[in-house]
């Protein structure tokens, strides 16, 4: 029988902590019989975690722009329009083509978006366990539960980035199998099944192409030759033709502007917050609106701005010690997959930084922290490991998994415990504020009373005085400030059409002079403008009033129809 190769460690799946083939510098290969038993208890748990606020989660109410963009745009796709042609998409197409596809299957609902948007958590939550799984099945359980705990308190949203991060854990997770494993063609299958998912995670969400790029290039680094070849070759042949195909059918310079300009450049001003959080309060509008409801917790916590300002801070120093611990591990045992793995995941780590950098509030620390935090118990492990007597003891053990557990419990327990015991207590119909928005056999939740009969009544009158195929214009009464949208309004009147190119609407965006809004709304049949956001105000160019084109058309074009609980203003084009 032939040698296994250096980068193939292991014939088998690595065994429990306790044995001896589990000390940090093990390399050599160790056939041994596979216990599952300690698995299925860990994955038990793991799905206990999940399954508890699994029901309150479907049900809750979901970001009125966020989630209605992600069911209006892939509805889009299906009836031909082309993301950064036809409408604002500020990431990669990959995301609206999967969900357009699923909507294709299952239908258009937001029950299909939001099992898609579970499906996405599913794969960074057993994408964290399956890396974490070749220490042991309890730092396995516990960086899996970590990442639930932090990922499933934002909603089901099947945002593009949840996405893309679920893609390219599942990516990260096959190409340390290809890594690993003895078997040249097994392992080559691997490499491509690696190719194929991290290039799907690009296809998502164009600026994880850094993470992306780190974490393959340090996992491709010494590789053998046939195995590398084939996870760069598989990756490259995902994303390029794809993203060539797309660009093709949007055009050069639309693509250009909507997957690089606008997210890089233009919406920066609008939506950036002061670096670092402010200590004494939060500065996201939604975060606020968010804090009035917010569950009351028993455990003493500091208060919620200075938990997200130690967030902030938190996350810096996590990734900075994981890519520590990584470095220092892979120069002692160059040729350990434990040691690669680890490496391989601070790359990533520091890859999406960025993303939680660009705007502080805590959806965007929750999309990053779901990786390093949930890596912290294994980072923890192999330095204890390195300088404790007994570095295989259950002590050792314990102590990495409490550590990051009770990080995640008592400093920002307001962005995951406080909030995922809302959505379990939900599951049981307590503490339940979430309201129906129904009409023509679609749903929407939204968590305040008042807007959801709003919703209602102005949503019902509008496809009275309308006609199927006319144009729906969605936004704000002051069209002079665009900090937001009620995007879902367009999917719960199917049988319109998206007047506006801005589906989501951006503050330094929607409202310029060149936008184009003005001749968007002229063209449009019909007009939803919402109250609701009146009051937004955040520390950055939101604030700032833009042009008054779309005001102008409005008022020469326009004819009132009706005013909703003083929450929603509708119009019709004048005759």
């Amino acid at each position: 029988m032939p040698d296994a190769p250096a980068d193939a460690p292991a014939t088998s799946p690595l065994p429990e902590a306790g044995s001896d083939a589990d000390a940090p510098a093990a390399s050599e290969p160790v056939a041994v019989r596979r216990n599952w038993r300690p698995d299925a208890i860990a994955l038990g748990i793991v799905a206990l975690v999940i399954a508890l606020p699994l029901r309150g989660l479907l049900r809750a109410p979901g970001p009125p722009m966020e989630e209605g963009f992600m069911l209006v745009f892939p509805e889009r796709v299906l009836h031909g329009d082309i993301p950064n042609r036809d409408f604002l998409h500020l990431y990669g197409p990959g995301s609206l083509w999967a969900l357009a596809s699923a909507f294709k299957v299952f239908g258009v609902s937001l029950w299909s978006e939001r099992i898609f948007g579970l499906f996405q958590q599913l794969a960074i939550v057993f994408g964290i366990y399956a890396l974490a799984r070749r220490w042991n099945c309890v730092l396995a359980a516990t960086a899996a539960v970590i990442s639930a705990l932090i990922i499933m308190p934002f909603g089901l949203t099947a945002l593009a980035w949840v996405g893309a991060v679920g893609l390219g854990m599942a990516g990260l997770a096959a190409g340390v199998e290809a890594r690993a494993n003895a078997d040249d063609r097994r392992a080559g299958r691997w490499a491509i099944a690696a190719g194929v998912l991290l290039g799907a995670a690009i296809l998502f969400r164009l600026d994880l192409v850094v993470a992306v790029g780190l974490s393959t290039l340090a996992l491709v680094w010494t590789m053998s030759a046939p195995r590398r070849t084939r996870l760069v070759g598989a990756l490259v042949l995902t994303a390029v033709p794809l993203y060539a195909v797309h660009v093709a059918m949007a055009g050069p310079g639309n693509a250009w502007r909507g997957m690089v300009l606008d997210p890089v450049f233009h919406l920066r001003g609008g939506r950036s917050l002061p670096i670092p959080p402010p200590w004494s309060h939060l500065d996201g509008f939604l975060q606020r609106a968010g804090a009035l409801q917010q569950l009351s917790w028993p455990i003493p916590a500091p208060r919620m701005s200075q938990q997200l300002f130690l967030w902030f801070f938190l996350l810096i120093a996590v990734v900075a010690f994981l890519v520590w611990q990584g470095v220092v591990s892979v120069r002692r045992d160059p040729s350990s997959v434990r040691a690669r793995t680890l490496f391989v995941v601070a790359l990533f780590s520091l890859g999406i930084l960025p993303q939680a950098v660009q705007r502080v509030d805590s959806a965007h620390f929750a999309w990053v922290g779901c990786v390093p935090l949930a890596m912290l118990p294994v980072a923890i492990y192999e330095l204890l490991a390195r300088h404790v007597r007994r570095p295989r003891s259950g002590r050792v053990i314990f102590t990495s998994a409490a550590i990051p557990l009770a990080i995640v419990l008592f400093v920002i327990p307001a962005f995951t415990l406080t909030r995922y015991t809302d959505y379990a207590l939900q599951t049981f119909n307590t503490h339940r504020h979430s309201y129906k928005i129904e009409h023509d056999g679609r749903l929407f939740y939204y968590g305040k009373e008042d807007r959801a009969l709003a919703a209602n009544l102005v949503i019902a009158e509008a496809a009275r005085i309308s006609k199927p195929g006319q144009k729906l214009f969605v936004g704000p009464v002051d069209l002079r400030k665009t900090p937001y949208s009620d995007a879902y309004l367009y999917y719960m009147l199917p049988r319109l059409k998206p007047g506006t190119y801005y589906i989501e609407m951006d503050p330094g965006m929607a409202n310029t002079d060149h936008s184009g809004l003005d001749r968007q709304l002229a063209s449009s049949d019909i007009a939803i403008l919402s109250k609701i956001w009146d009051d937004w105000s955040e520390p950055n160019d939101s604030r700032k009033v833009g042009s008054d084109k779309a005001e102008q058309v409005l008022a020469r074009d326009f004819c009132h129809v009706g005013s909703y609980l003083g929450l929603y203003e509708l119009y019709q084009k004048c005759h």
